[in-house]
């Protein structure tokens, strides 16, 4: 697995298990702030808040693994990243 992750985006060893961490760190705290932010809108429909919740997540992530990856070493990679993201959802190459 580690080495089909080292190929795909062409990083060392090392690189692959920072980026894993940043992504696991990122992932957690997303949630952890979504969660303390979620009660400020009190919303009492379960749909609309599920709703919500999806988008402020959505929100929050690719700010948290930007600034997770700093110390990590790996702000080049994630820059990157969701550059990559950001122009397959607009639909470009």
């Amino acid at each position: 697995m580690f080495q089909k992750l080292q190929n795909k985006w062409k990083v060392s060893f090392l690189q692959v298990i920072l980026i894993l961490c940043v992504f696991t760190i990122g992932g957690s705290l997303t949630g952890i702030i979504a969660d303390i932010i979620m009660p400020l809108f009190n919303v009492e429909n379960k749909i609309i808040w599920i709703i919500l919740y999806i988008i402020l997540m959505t929100l929050i992530w690719p700010l948290m693994v930007i600034i997770i990856s700093i110390p990590f070493g790996q702000f080049h990679f994630f820059k990157n990243y969701l550059i990559r993201i950001y122009n397959r959802i607009r639909g470009h190459k």
